[in-house]
């Protein structure tokens, strides 16, 4: 059996091999065979069509949504501008005219 590195991230010893790559069970970490670190882990996050969102993207939404601790409803069709991506299970910060600050599920939104 082969000895493979522990992880630079978390340093378990459960690596594995996988194409040109190592990776750890444990945290998910991935990194080169070669030594080299890959860059950061960047923040993907797709919208309901699949297409990729970025900061500072404009989307749609796409049903109406309940707006917890209210009582209006955030409609089909309002436009969100200069999104914030962030990690949770809400991906999407923004603000929106007459709500204010609010959290979004991408799989609500469409890419403007």
């Amino acid at each position: 059996m082969a000895a493979y590195p522990n992880c630079p991230k978390c340093n378990s010893e459960y690596t594995y091999e996988d194409g040109t790559n190592f990776v750890c069970p444990e945290c998910a970490h991935e990194w080169s065979t070669d030594g080299t670190e890959q860059e950061a882990d960047t923040l993907i996050v797709k919208d309901a069509n699949g297409n990729l969102l970025a900061d500072g993207d404009s989307v749609t939404v796409i049903k109406d949504l309940k707006v917890k601790g209210s009582s209006s409803t955030l409609k089909i069709g309002t436009k969100v501008k200069s999104i914030r991506l962030v990690e949770g299970d809400h991906n999407i910060d923004c603000k929106i005219d007459g709500f204010g600050a609010m959290k979004l599920k991408s799989e609500f939104v469409k890419k403007a």
